[in-house]
Parts: structure tokens; sequence; C-alpha cells
């Protein structure tokens, strides 16, 4: 159930559980918590996010621009290292590397997660702003529906949704009561349980938090994320965040989904796409 406290950025739930200790020079040890789990993997938002902060800590620029991963592995919740590299250090932006591994049985490292990212300063952007971008049309958020207003329609574990504060567009959530509408759209208020504002890091969660449209186009199952690059635009204003994600093609098994992210000021504050292997009907 939704947490009753409230958190502020550097000191919540979700910042202890993305939370990275330095080891060595550019290496990182982590521990993946069962919290941000859904159907049966942790969750491709979150260990990004956790990436990001292994990242932030580990480049001359704190505030991740552009954040491209490969998920190569499923991962679980447990003991984790990441492992950092600055690839190039400029004046206004640097480029590093990371990788995320576990542990297989027998002791060997695994590699579950390939990052590569250019980082910043997101307070030295400028203001111009020119864009045909709008924000998407969502109801009021007592007209939407989270995940304690029905039953929970996707089997196996759910946990991550305990942690969220979510609210979906009733247009979008036909898939809940057998009822999709065949469009590849998910539209949603965003926002975490215990009510921590959003910041450049849990964007890089938002992009990839909300039901996967494929189940609005009909599919259920586990909607594995191959390919997933963020750009974050802007630092977001405090209040709950708008997320609108289509997808215009499904095929050979694989689908992709381009995410928007809204703020309170009405600024388009991060974009994503990702491809990702759609379930079997």
């Amino acid at each position: 159930m939704a947490q009753a406290s409230i958190g502020t950025i550097g000191d919540s739930e979700f910042d202890r559980d993305t939370a990275v200790t330095l080891r060595a020079p550019g290496t990182y040890d982590a521990e993946l918590s069962a919290g941000w789990t859904i159907i049966h993997a942790v969750n491709g938002g979150y260990l990004l996010a956790m990436l990001g902060r292994a990242l932030g800590e580990a480049l001359p620029h704190a505030d991740p621009f552009t954040v491209s991963a490969h998920y190569l592995t499923a991962s679980v919740p447990g003991p984790a290292v990441i492992r950092t590299e600055l690839v190039r250090g400029g004046r206004t932006l640097s480029t590093g590397q990371a990788s995320l591994f576990q542990y297989a049985e027998d002791g060997t490292e695994v590699e579950r997660i390939r990052v590569l990212a250019s980082y910043g300063d997101l307070d030295a952007l400028t203001d111009d702003v020119r864009t045909t971008a709008k924000p998407p049309a969502i109801p009021p958020m007592e007209h939407c529906f989270g995940p304690e207003d029905g039953p929970a329609p996707i089997p196996g574990s759910s946990a991550i949704t305990d942690r969220l504060r979510l609210k979906l567009d009733p247009a979008t959530c036909g898939w809940a009561v057998g009822a999709p509408s065949g469009q590849g759209e998910m539209r949603a208020w965003f926002g975490l349980a215990d009510g921590r504002d959003a910041d450049p890091l849990s964007l890089l969660l938002a992009v990839d938090a909300l039901p996967p449209t494929a189940f609005e186009i009909g599919l259920k199952g586990w909607v594995p994320t191959v390919e997933l690059t963020t750009h974050i635009r802007c630092r977001p204003a405090p209040g709950p965040l708008r997320i609108s994600i289509t997808t215009r093609n499904l095929a050979g098994g694989f689908l992709e989904e381009d995410a928007e992210v809204w703020d309170t000021a009405d600024r388009l504050v991060a974009q994503s796409r990702q491809l990702a292997r759609a379930p079997r009907p």
C-alpha cells in the first residue's frame, strides 16, 4: 500500500533503494530491491536510475542529459556491482559508460545492463524553448484509476505498484477489465508513493514505470526491454508528472514505446524511446 510518510529528494525510499556505495575508483556496490519488481523481474527504469546515480557520482557533471541502455539479461533482487568509466570529460558535457553485474550460482559475474550516457548541468541550460509538442490530455487525477481501484490483472509480482502513485487515464486502461482498445497508448499521472518530488534520476524511472502499451493492444505478459534511450530536457517542477506512451508499430515480435513526461509547469521534461520484445498472444 502507499507510503504514509513524506519523502524528499535525497531522503526517500527511492533514494535508499537506488543508493550505491563506492568500493574502488569507478566501482560501486549496490543492492537491487525486491520492491521494484514487476511480474518476475526488476523494473528497467529502476535499474536505469541506479546506474544513473552511479554515473552522476563518477562523472565530472551530475545531471543526466541522454542515457542509452541495453538490457542484456534479466536482473533479480539482490547484490550487484556497477563499474563506470569516463569516456570523455568536456566543459559542458561528460560522457561515460557503466555496466551492472550480478552473480551466477557458480559465483561468476553476469552482465545485466550496459549504459552509455552524457551528463551536464541542467541548471545551465537556456530558457529558449521552441516546440510543437503539447502536454497529453489526461482527465483530472480523481477521475483516473490506480492499481488500488480493481483486482490485479497481471499475474506474478507487482511490488513496484506499491512504490508508485499511478493514476491511469480511463481511455487507456480497458485492458485491466478485459476490454483493451486495440490502440497502443498509455497515459497516466505519475509520482512516487511517499510524495517525493521528481528529479532527473526519478525521470529515468518514470519513462519505464507505466503498464506496457502492449496490454492495450490486447497482449498480456512480460514485455522485456531490449534497448532504452532517455533524454532529460530540464529539471522538473514539484508535483505530479503526466506521462504518455505510444506504440505505432508491433512487428516481428518487437515493438517500440515512445514516452513523453510533462511537469506541472507544462514543460516537456523527459522523452524516451525503447525497443521491447512483445509478449506472445
